[in-house]
């Protein structure tokens, strides 16, 4: 198997566990992570692994020249999602696919064996 391309947006109380989750994946390679604030655990965590941060969620779409396979949005904004998804019509890229948050922390929740919640209140697919 030859890995997954991992992107994480938002790095606070639900985005931190899972790239904590993440990093332990031999078979993952995170690529990068975005908060608007760097003072976020998940930042300090990704730092501490030599993970690129940026304030800039977009510059994840390609962060080192090669499309991510998975952006995962922990920010729970839907504009984030309309965003990056208009973008990646703009150029062409039809090989990242973006997580929601929901899906991430179904998985989550999974794999804790306990029902994972978010303080985002707003969780719509949109």
């Amino acid at each position: 198997m030859p890995g997954f391309r991992i992107a994480i947006i938002g790095a606070g109380q639900t985005g931190t566990p899972l790239l904590r989750q993440l990093l332990s994946a031999p078979f993952v390679q995170i690529v990068g992570v975005a908060d608007l604030d760097l003072s976020m655990p998940g930042i300090a965590l990704a730092r501490e692994h030599g993970v690129p941060v940026t304030a800039d969620f977009m510059t994840l779409l390609q962060p080192d020249g090669s499309p991510v396979d998975v952006l995962i949005d922990m920010t729970g904004v839907p504009a984030v999602r309309d965003t990056l998804r208009r973008q990646m019509v703009a150029t062409g890229n039809y090989h990242t696919l973006i997580m929601h948050e929901r899906i991430a922390l179904l998985l989550m929740s999974l794999s804790a064996g306990q029902l994972i919640s978010s303080r985002h209140t707003d969780l719509a697919y949109t």
